[in-house]
């Protein structure tokens, strides 16, 4: 039977592939359209910074990111240098020193328009590209692992079976699974059809995006607000973006957008009167904001847009996805293959259910700072002098990139619960890109390596390092601190390696399955 079967292969569901994978899960990776999810017209860009870069470093993707945004900053730099443009308009000059930020991979994102430079924790880990482009480096890793990944494959329905879970598939066919994860989108099938309730607020705008050609492509630009809404052409080259605060959001998400729905829109949102020649696709989205009320129904489990949905505006789905697939992929991993128990799969809702709605509110935030109307004027122009604060404007950049992000650290134990600290980033990265627990001993203590010894879950790693505040970590899989010692101490680190599912006693061949372990 299959370990996992991962429903939806956007970069959520294949980092969640490969997590398990490395893991030493088997799982099965499903499709419903043909081919990769998204094409190289995608709309819009992914900006993948912050904490989701750092996951991503250590499982060896870095130097595939930074040639991917390479890439892409290239891609805007040549358009740019192909337009003729007489004159800006206002607040086009954030954007242009955007986009150079990000071809300097400096750019932080941005907190409701408020441009925000990557520097300190999160400096030069900001990767810029179009969904695509981050899919193909996801896949190219998990193609390198043995990931199986089938398309054409449309589930209907999923039922949890008490021993096992079983997919409906389209055809009539089923699969049966140890366990099943929805990654399939935010309005996704795994979670209707498991009955997991999804809480939130309804969409108050409505936001239309599309590659487009204006009559007057030469001297025309937009950005910014306008009397009810938002317009940016300047951003992605030759696609426009359009936000229209309409209270209500869209109304048939499925029917196609036309050239006068967005020439419409561009009028009642911005104020703007243009010509629109030719267009490619398109697509509508909101700011509905849900959250599932509980990240796991027995075998049945949501992550990405399927576990949450709020603005795509600041780019926080994707990055709150990957680190969703980050937090499970290893546990999922250590269950099925008899490492842990199942009750390990409940720290997944505990960990990651607080730390997403955080974000939500973030990106509810974020949409009110976009409003039309004077009040909100008055706001944005106080909050431009917050912003030139250093301390409010790291602030920000760390509530955007997710720098902040913890686990509950323990009180007696502060570091417990947090991600690698910043000065040992460099020396753990490097040997984490199989997905095992990683034990770095500062101290070289024979009692700290004897708790390990043929545990090959574990990494030992002895490396001195005079004046360190503490004797050795525990870091799983993810990057996060699972367990401290004062120097030369192994007090605790049995107790933590079975709280984590990676038992002393374990010897790492006793599921018999494949992957790097």
């Amino acid at each position: 039977m299959i370990d996992v079967l991962i429903v939806g292969a956007g970069p959520v569901g294949m980092f969640l592939a490969g997590e398990l994978r490395v893991g030493g899960a088997n799982p099965l990776l499903v499709e419903a359209t043909q081919g990769a999810r998204s094409k190289s017209g995608s709309w819009g860009e992914r900006g993948i910074s912050g904490r989701s870069a750092q996951i991503l470093t250590l499982r060896g993707l870095a130097p595939a990111l930074a040639d991917a945004a390479m890439t892409w900053s290239e891609t805007v730099a040549a358009a740019w240098a192909e337009k003729s443009i007489d004159r800006l308009p206002p607040g086009a000059d954030q954007i242009l020193n955007f986009i150079q930020l990000m071809r300097e991979g400096k750019t932080g994102g941005h907190f409701g328009m408020f441009p925000l430079k990557a520097d300190g924790e999160n400096s030069d880990r900001c990767y810029s590209m179009k969904q695509h482009m981050l899919e193909q480096v996801l896949a190219d890793w998990i193609g390198g692992l043995g990931v199986p990944l089938e398309t054409s494959v449309h589930v209907i329905g999923v039922r949890d079976e008490g021993s096992h879970a079983v997919a409906d598939l389209a055809d009539g066919r089923s699969i049966s699974a140890r366990y099943i994860v929805g990654c399939d989108g935010g309005r996704s099938t795994v979670r209707k059809s498991a009955g997991f309730d999804f809480i939130g607020t309804p969409a108050t705008y409505t936001g239309r995006v599309a590659s487009v050609e204006f009559a007057d492509s030469s001297s025309f630009t937009a950005v910014g607000r306008g009397p009810n809404g938002l317009m940016n052409s300047l951003m992605v080259p030759g696609e426009v973006t359009i936000v229209e605060f309409d209270g209500t959001g869209p109304v048939d998400r499925n029917a196609p957008v036309t050239i006068e729905e967005l020439e419409g829109s561009m009028l009642r949102a911005a104020g703007v009167k243009a010509t629109i020649n030719t267009m490619d696709g398109g697509t509508r989205f909101s700011d509905n904001t849900r959250q599932v009320d509980n990240y796991r129904r027995g075998r049945i489990m949501v992550a990405g847009d399927a576990a949450h949905v709020h603005s795509p505006i600041g780019g926080q789905g994707v990055n709150m996805g990957l680190q969703d697939a980050s937090n499970l992929g290893w546990k999922l991993a250590s269950v099925v293959t008899g490492r842990a128990p199942e009750s390990l799969l409940d720290t997944y809702n505990a960990e990651r259910h607080p730390i997403v709605a955080k974000v939500l509110r973030s990106t509810r935030a974020q949409v009110a700072l976009m409003r039309p109307g004077p009040q909100v004027e008055a706001l944005r122009e106080i909050m431009g002098d917050v912003m030139a604060i250093p301390e409010a404007h790291d602030y920000f950049s760390a509530l955007v990139s997710n720098v902040n992000i913890d686990y509950a650290p323990d009180a007696a134990q502060p570091q417990v619960g947090r991600f690698i600290p910043s000065e040992l980033r460099s020396v753990v990265s490097e040997h984490m890109p199989d997905g095992r627990f990683l034990l770095l001993d500062l101290a070289n203590s024979y009692a700290i390596r004897d708790v390990v010894a043929g545990n090959h879950r574990v990494r030992y790693l002895p490396r001195q390092m005079p004046g360190a505040s503490v004797g050795a970590l525990l870091i799983r899989p993810d990057g996060y601190v699972a367990w401290v010692s004062s120097v030369g101490s192994a007090a605790g680190l049995a107790e933590a390696l079975e709280q984590w599912g990676t038992a002393p006693h374990d010897d790492g061949a006793a599921s018999g399955r494949g992957g790097q372990v």
